[in-house]
């Protein structure tokens, strides 16, 4: 029996609620440009999520959210999109004829991030993840080639598949609002001790900025 919308955003909520309290701040250098999967996120609106929550904490829910979306719309597409079907079905055969693929199995925190860190100035990478999955796909054979009408009739398709896939985003946002309680406590027992440590340990680095031994002199 498939399960309803409501059971799958609550099982999504559930598994999110479980990781969080393995999440740590990042100690890494940031990176320039924002993760769209996450910015201006209604559903990461409806659940409470503003952009004062670390973005790691966000995108463990939003991932997870748009698993939930994907997941309404590819059984939508296999019942009622046939020629959209039979290219994502040409498209996964392709996918699987690589022989690298870094994207796929990857835990839901890191779905959908970007593959390397940005490089340092005058530090270029010797080799990337992107680039060697590049290399890879260069090898694999394009799809064939689709006529005029084809093209037509898959983007009205594609155009179906979007306004459904909105319809169950915006669904989800109105069951997210019933999980705001327990994603907001979660946040607060969870994520905002660490933020307030990290705060506290800034403000004494900047009042103290040297260590007070040091200006004592050498010892004699």
């Amino acid at each position: 029996m498939e399960r309803s919308l409501e059971t799958q955003v609550s099982q999504a909520v559930d598994a999110w609620l479980r990781w969080l309290p393995r999440w740590e701040p990042s100690t890494h250098r940031g990176r320039l440009a924002p993760c769209r999967r996450c910015l201006g996120s209604p559903m990461l609106s409806a659940a409470g999520l503003g952009g004062d929550v670390p973005h790691g904490v966000q995108h463990g829910l939003s991932t997870r959210l748009k698993t939930v979306v994907d997941h309404a719309v590819a059984e939508y597409t296999s019942r009622n999109l046939p020629l959209l079907q039979s290219e994502l079905d040409q498209q996964a055969a392709r996918n699987r004829a690589r022989s690298y693929r870094p994207t796929e199995n990857l835990d839901p925190e890191f779905e959908g991030l970007p593959l390397d860190p940005e490089p340092l100035p005058g530090a270029p990478f010797l080799f990337t993840l992107s680039g060697l999955a590049a290399d890879a796909d260069a090898g694999v054979p394009d799809l064939p080639p689709l006529s005029d009408e084809a093209k037509a009739a898959l983007r009205q398709e594609v155009g179906l598949a979007d306004d459904y896939a909105n319809m169950v985003g915006r669904e989800l946002c109105a069951i997210l609002l019933h999980h705001r309680i327990r994603i907001q406590a979660a946040v607060a027992e969870f994520v905002e001790p660490q933020i307030a440590a990290m705060l506290e340990e800034l403000t004494r680095s900047l009042d103290a900025p040297f260590d007070p031994r040091d200006l004592d002199g050498p010892t004699p």
